[in-house]
């Protein structure tokens, strides 16, 4: 046992069973790594121990999904935003409500607090940034330039900067003293998720949906190094602590940077699926991921984990040798210069008077009556006041010694082990521990507590991501409870359980299979337009699905014909049941109108040309057919805006980016 317990690189510490419906976002404390956030479409945000089953508070106010959390950096206040744009701050120590912000005027994106100052910045939907000063209940400043969603905000370590950035694939860096953009970075080619400044020098890091990590020098406002190998789009970065190299959260495992030259020093398998949010405790990484109502929590141990050294993957550039990382207090940049005191010295630009109380309502105080619908539901008093009422010696701050120590059963558990799921005494939380199983002559039922059934019916999406199979009833394969008494099921009669519905799956398989080389030998001459035309043809949206997340992929693909073909597909896609279908479809009309919805509607509003223009004739009526079928498309995604979760939130973009074909 102690074996194992030394040479474990990571493992689970615990899943538990978050909110009453499914969890929107999650934030760590990132100076601690002891404390997570959870925000969920119950429109409540939860407040948890790490490697703690129970909920320590639960905060309501919101009246929409929730769908940003952040804690501040001494974690003593949690900052939440909303679908409908609304701002919450609550007083984790106190608690109790801080502030109701309002002036956004779609979903909330990415948010952050000030490391000094008690100001908050919040990216939305709407393409605005706005800086908010929490005492004051009102927004300074507010910051224009991206032309989509803001998807992460930052401040540098000295307070002085903020850098955001969009799924218009570009980083913006704010002056904030002087209120304007010093600089924007343009090399990535996909949305951009997360942004991570260096501890210690002027560095950025920046990860994007192509699945690129781009480094920029914040002196010479250039790149400096670019890291591919990811194997989906790259939504968690955390510097190490002493700032020698760069984690990256990829699925399903944890990957090691360096740069200047850039080099991968270690991949580490982790089972954490698409992580979240990463923060470093002492030294372990915690990883915290979601699925539907359960979150995740996974640690490695970083004593384990190489950061320099030998190389897996990379390039370097100029064939240079590897070298060692610098030794501390020698920087290729300079470092940060912190101030000593609080933020209250430093000034930060304000809008006008006249900017501050616009129409929008930023400036707007709300009732005292609006704040006292807001709540902190103390669900665990222990834990309480073990993390947010010591003054002097607050116990979130992680021992010396390794705080998630590795569970000795989880090591000792064999393949073939059964789960038992309990619930919690206090709160309706599940929590899954294993259950050493004895050998017995014969078979022992698994007794599983299971959440209180509603009358609900089953939900009219299927999920891309599910805990069971479509058509099959586990209970079918689990042995019948003893009261019943009907006898164990026989091999013959499990054996025709798993095999219903296998023939009719071959066949569908096959002819898919068939349908795919079909397409694949059009896609080898080059044509794309025959390609697609040959799918859509074939009658099968998966066939379609298959070929619009490649072309997807690759923007340059997109032409005008292309959209002609597809758009009354997507149109299928974005009313079928399928999950899946219904992202692609939204993906591939999100590119549509960001590549040709200027061309559309240039060639639509031009005046009529002298003489005839054969190609000019060509490109009109094509134009004018895809304002037709794009005219449709903003009737569905108007219908379905009003959905909550990822699914309003997508349509809701859409919405946003349709509104031009109203005028």
């Amino acid at each position: 046992m102690a074996v194992a317990n030394t040479t474990k690189t990571s493992w689970r510490l615990q899943e538990i069973v978050a909110h009453s419906s499914n969890v929107v976002c999650l934030a760590l404390g990132k100076n601690s790594g002891r404390l997570l956030a959870t925000g969920g479409e119950d429109c409540r945000v939860n407040i948890w121990a790490v490697s703690k089953p129970n909920c320590i508070m639960s905060l309501t106010g919101h009246n929409n999904p929730v769908e940003c959390v952040k804690f501040n950096n001494s974690e003593e206040q949690v900052v939440a935003g909303s679908q409908s744009g609304s701002l919450r701050v609550w007083d984790l120590e106190a608690a109790k409500i801080l502030r109701t912000l309002m002036g956004h005027k779609a979903n909330i994106c990415s948010l952050d607090f000030h490391p000094f100052g008690e100001y908050l910045a919040s990216g939305s939907m709407d393409t605005n940034i706005k800086l908010w000063d929490v005492r004051r209940k009102g927004c300074v400043f507010r910051y224009k330039g991206h032309t989509q969603a803001v998807r992460c905000l930052a401040f540098s370590p000295d307070g002085k900067w903020l850098a955001s950035a969009s799924d218009d694939s570009t980083i913006k860096l704010w002056d904030l003293t002087a209120g304007k953009m010093i600089t924007e970075f343009t090399a990535h080619t996909g949305a951009i998720n997360i942004l991570q400044f260096h501890p210690n020098e002027y560095l950025l890091a920046s990860g994007s949906s192509d699945r690129t990590i781009k480094l920029w020098d914040l002196e010479k406002f250039k790149m400096i190094g670019s890291s591919e190998g990811e194997m989906g789009p790259v939504r968690c970065l955390a510097f190490n602590l002493d700032g020698f190299c760069l984690y990256s959260g990829a699925v399903d495992s944890l990957r090691v940077y360096g740069w200047e030259p850039d080099r991968c020093f270690d991949v580490v398998p982790v089972g954490w699926g698409k992580v979240a949010d990463l923060a470093i405790c002492n030294h372990q990484l915690i990883g915290v991921s979601y699925n539907l109502t359960n979150v995740s929590s996974y640690v490695v141990d970083l004593t384990r984990v190489k950061k320099s050294g030998s190389v897996i993957q990379g390039v370097i550039q100029d064939e240079q040798p590897l070298t060692e990382p610098s030794p501390k207090g020698s920087t290729l940049r300079r470092n940060y210069d912190r101030p000593l005191t609080t933020c209250s010295t430093q000034r930060v630009k304000q809008s006008s008077e006249s900017d501050r109380r616009s129409p929008e309502g930023e400036r707007r105080s709300p009732s005292s009556e609006d704040e006292k619908e807001s709540s902190a539901e103390i669900r665990n008093p222990e834990d309480y006041k073990d993390f947010f009422q010591p003054k002097s010696a607050i116990s979130r701050t992680p021992p010396k010694s390794e705080p998630f120590p590795i569970c000795l059963l989880c090591v000792s558990l064999q393949p073939g082990l059964l789960l038992n799921l309990t619930v919690a005494s206090s709160t309706p939380v599940l929590r899954v521990e294993p259950t050493v199983v004895a050998t017995a002559p014969r078979p022992i039922p698994v007794v599983t507590a299971r959440p209180p059934t509603s009358n609900h019916p089953p939900p009219s999406v299927i999920l891309s991501t599910r805990n069971e199979p479509i058509g099959l009833n586990v209970e079918d394969f689990l042995p019948p409870a003893r009261n019943n008494r009907p006898s164990v099921l026989g091999d013959d009669e499990a054996l025709a359980q798993i095999r219903k519905g296998h023939d009719t799956m071959c066949v569908m398989l096959t002819s898919r299979h068939k349908n795919l080389d079909t397409i694949r030998a059009v896609w080898g001459s080059g044509d794309v337009k025959t390609s697609l035309d040959s799918a859509v043809s074939m009658k099968d949206l998966s066939i379609v699905v298959d070929i619009l997340n490649i072309v997807n992929l690759k923007p340059s693909l997109w032409k005008l014909d292309l959209c002609t073909s597809i758009l009354p597909q997507i149109e299928e896609l974005l009313q079928s049941k399928y999950e899946s279908y219904v992202q692609t479809g939204c993906t591939s009309l999100k590119l549509i109108l960001k590549r040709f919805w200027p061309l559309i509607s240039d060639t639509l509003t031009a005046p009529p040309s002298v003489g005839v223009d054969i190609t000019r004739e060509e490109r009109h009526q094509k134009c004018k057919a895809c304002y037709k079928q794009l005219k449709n498309l903003s009737n569905v995604v108007k219908n379905k805006a009003d959905q909550v979760g990822r699914h309003g939130s997508a349509f809701k973009e859409l919405q946003l980016l349709m509104a031009p074909l109203d005028y």
